[in-house]
């Protein structure tokens, strides 16, 4: 009997779609709607908003439109186009922009290198319209385009621009500069202190021979002193070739005898702590004396030494050197 019943409901029930009863459509023609406010889409902002990166494709177009506009500023201006003569004399900029990461946030979107690449040429192209009207003093013009440059620039630009410039010497209220010298895996400290003459400071009155034209000149041969950890220059560098390295910025300049030296070095064996050594005295000579600086840079006393030693291989006795190759 259950079986028969099954069947027979089945048959005569009926379905419906949803629980709501049917209205025909006549009787909601009066009928007003309330729609939710976010059901109401509005246009989007932005025309390339269905392109997938519309932030990317608006700055893009917003520099191409600057790149524009502050072209024909400078053909008004009669700037544009530019002889190659007056264009190799401008000024140089250089600029650092962000960096791919970087401009993945400011974009909200990934770059690809391409893309990375379009952006940083557009850049550069109004980098160099911005030199153009700084140099012609064009102020208005100048500050609208470094206004659009600067929104790309990196945060890291001043540190960036600072790489391979040396950093100027400081003297204290005693005359003496300090300086740091390097060399393989060696670093000296060094302090350098000009020599005065405690004879003639005294003397400054003169005597009666002095005044009367009869006392003979003496010559004072004064000698560089150099302390190297609280030890003289032969005790802690006993090798002849390691004294001669830090004395010869000394005869390179002629400055031999003229200043004393105090140093404190570390790491390393002596030739690398006599290397560093002679750097240090060479860029603290070329802070007291601007006019020697080209001979120490012709000398090469003034450049930090690369090199460095060679890292040992798998496989092999040291760096470079093979163990004996046996047949059997």
């Amino acid at each position: 009997m259950n079986v028969v019943r099954r069947q027979l409901l089945s048959q005569f029930s009926r379905s419906y779609s949803t629980a709501r009863q049917y209205v025909p459509p006549a009787q909601l023609r009066n009928v007003k709607r309330n729609l939710a406010p976010n059901l109401a889409r509005a246009p989007p902002e932005s025309p390339s908003f269905y392109t997938g990166r519309p932030v990317y494709y608006d700055q893009v177009t917003q520099l191409e439109k600057a790149i524009s506009h502050a072209r024909s500023a400078l053909r008004s201006l009669q700037l544009l186009p530019l002889p190659e003569f007056a264009r190799a004399s401008l000024p140089p900029l250089r600029p650092v922009w962000k960096d791919q990461e970087e401009m993945e946030v400011e974009f909200q979107s990934r770059l690809t290198t391409t893309r990375y690449r379009r952006v940083t040429s557009l850049l550069s192209q109004l980098n160099e319209y911005y030199r153009i009207a700084a140099t012609a003093e064009c102020t208005d013009l100048a500050q609208g385009i470094h206004q659009v440059i600067s929104l790309f620039e990196s945060s890291k630009k001043d540190a960036y621009l600072a790489r391979g410039k040396r950093k100027p010497v400081v003297f204290d209220n005693y005359g003496r500069s300090y300086t740091v010298g390097k060399r393989k895996t060696s670093s000296a400290r060094v302090w350098i202190i000009p020599v005065y003459d405690r004879a003639q400071t005294l003397e400054q009155e003169g005597t009666e021979e002095a005044l009367l034209g009869l006392e003979q000149p003496k010559i004072q041969v004064s000698t560089t002193t150099v302390v190297v950890n609280n030890l003289s220059l032969s005790e802690y560098f006993p090798l002849p070739a390691d004294r001669e390295r830090i004395t010869r910025p000394f005869k390179v300049a002629g400055l031999l005898g003229a200043f004393n030296v105090f140093a404190i070095v570390r790491g390393g064996g002596t030739t690398g702590q006599s290397g560093a050594l002679a750097h240090g005295i060479a860029k603290g000579l070329a802070a007291h004396r601007s006019d020697i600086e080209p001979l120490l840079k012709k000398a090469k006393l003034l450049r930090r030494d690369p090199r460095m030693v060679e890292r040992k291989k798998t496989g092999l006795a040291k760096a470079r050197k093979r163990y004996t190759w046996v047949k059997r």
